[in-house]
């Protein structure tokens, strides 16, 4: 009742107020019924805000619903209990996945503890590093160049496989006769170099080892010339219905659809096979894809790469491989197993380390330089290796340029010559992984999977390479340095 009076007084007030302007507004202005008017509007004013504060009031003291009131015992219960069912952080049922500061904390600590590896090598030997003695890697006698000239020399086997090809097109060679001479330019190619590196006592080991590399390279390069030149004849006989090999060798209709195309034999160029040299790919293609243009600063990228990490690799060899190996000679001699064991654990770091530089700094940096150089598009030079699960994965990924060329010069006319998928994918991998990979890769793929598998290929990367390595150090010591009992 209160509150019902108290509203019609108000009403009361507003309607005399209203009245009272009216009969103002009837009559003539003077300065007391401006000051009137002003007090009505003054209190007018202080009525409207005190309506306001009063209905503000009543808000407050309505009755809670029954949404509010849940809520309120909901607070009250989780005040009161701060325990639930679940699972730590680190069990595999509790479905985190967010490990990111502990694998920060394993960078650290790798690089704390490298660090400190690096130094004990510093207070043990000094500092090794000497780039002179880098230039007597490649040149024994100043005025003896036996590797530079196997590269000079390499050039009479691309001009006789273009040669060859030429006079295949024209008819004047027939298919047996240009076989007959491929198989023999690749085989001088296998033999020739080989046999000047171990007769030619000026040849050192990096130099012998950068020719052999070179020719090998080129010998793949060669075959995939030969083949899909081979497949470019077959498609202008009735037989090349039955191949598919439109990507390699166009169909005239597809050359004549863009004039940028190039079709056989107009590939039989000296720009052609020179430019499929020195790409970045081991498999021949007469329209390679292109990039638009050349990007100077990531050029420039790359090669600044290319030339840090060269140096890189020969200081951290001078430093901290070579003095490994040298302290191995003894033990290698006296074949004592623990001692052995020991240099070959203190050299896994070191040689795995500059196995990851030599991986970035060939794959990534140089062959994007040569490949953005050359405006060649296809710049996919490696997957995922890292998160390899099996050995075979790993070999199928870690050098892709390779796996191209076993999978199309060798898988596939396995197939076609109709051998079963298994052998060929055996012999595809005796190819690329050789033999002493194919216990590991049955074992881990046999039994292990999962990070499991994943870590099964990084320890096979991590003691599998500096072992080879003691193996080759230890046959070098015994052919070189062995004293033969009197």
């Amino acid at each position: 009742m209160g509150d019902w009076s108290t509203a019609e007084a108000v009403s009361r007030r507003r309607r005399a107020t209203f009245a009272a302007g009216r009969g103002a507004s009837l009559q003539p202005p003077t300065e007391r019924s401006a000051a009137a008017c002003d007090d009505l509007v003054a209190a007018n004013i202080n009525t409207n805000n005190g309506l306001r504060k009063r209905e503000r009031s009543l808000e407050m003291i309505r009755p809670e619903t029954r949404t509010e009131k849940r809520k309120r015992k909901n607070d009250l219960s989780d005040r009161m209990s701060c325990h639930k069912t679940q699972e730590s952080l680190l069990s595999s049922a509790s479905g985190y996945k967010n490990y990111r500061g502990i694998l920060n904390w394993c960078v650290v600590m790798l690089i704390l503890s490298n660090a400190r590896l690096f130094l004990e090598n510093l207070l043990r030997y000094g500092v090794l590093v000497d780039p002179i003695q880098v230039i007597s890697l490649f040149l024994n006698d100043p005025y003896s160049w036996p590797a530079a000239c196997l590269v000079i020399v390499s050039n009479v086997f691309i001009l006789v496989a273009l040669y060859t090809e030429r006079q295949l097109s024209k008819g004047s060679f027939s298919e047996l006769v240009g076989f007959l001479i491929h198989c023999i330019n690749m085989a001088v190619m296998l033999t020739f170099p080989a046999a000047v590196v171990l007769l030619v006592p000026s040849m050192t080991l990096v130099g012998g080892a950068f020719v052999v590399g070179t020719y090998t390279i080129l010998l793949l390069k060669l075959y995939s010339y030969k083949d899909v030149n081979l497949w470019c004849r077959q498609l202008s006989t009735a037989k090349a219905k039955k191949l598919h090999r439109s990507q390699s060798c166009p169909s005239e209709q597809q050359f004549y659809k863009g004039n940028s195309k190039v079709c056989y034999p107009g590939n039989l160029t000296l720009r052609d096979i020179y430019y499929f040299i020195f790409a970045p790919t081991l498999c021949y293609e007469l329209n390679f894809p292109r990039s638009p243009k050349i990007r100077m600063s990531f050029l420039l990228r790359r090669l600044f790469e290319m030339l840090f990490f060269i140096q890189l690799l020969v200081g951290l060899t001078q430093q901290w491989v070579i003095p490994i190996i040298q302290s191995s000679m003894q033990p290698l001699k006296e074949m004592d197993l623990f001692k052995m064991t020991e240099r070959l654990l203190r050299l896994a770091v070191p040689n795995h380390l500059l196995w990851l530089i030599f991986f970035y700094s060939f794959f990534h940096s140089s062959m994007n330089f040569v490949a953005e150089l050359l405006c060649f598009g296809d710049r996919q030079f490696y997957k995922d290796w890292w998160n390899a699960e099996s050995v075979t994965y790993f070999w199928q990924n870690w050098n892709i340029p390779v796996h191209k060329w076993c999978l199309r010069h060798f898988y596939k006319p396995l197939l076609q010559r109709g051998f079963s998928k298994m052998f060929s994918q055996s012999a595809v991998f005796f190819l690329s992984a050789f033999f002493h990979e194919l216990p590991l890769a049955w074992f881990v793929g046999r039994f292990l999977r999962g990070i499991y598998g994943n870590a099964a290929v990084w320890m096979s990367i991590i003691i599998g390479q500096p072992f080879a390595v003691l193996m080759y150090v230890h046959d070098y010591y015994v052919f070189h340095h062995r004293q033969e009992p009197e």
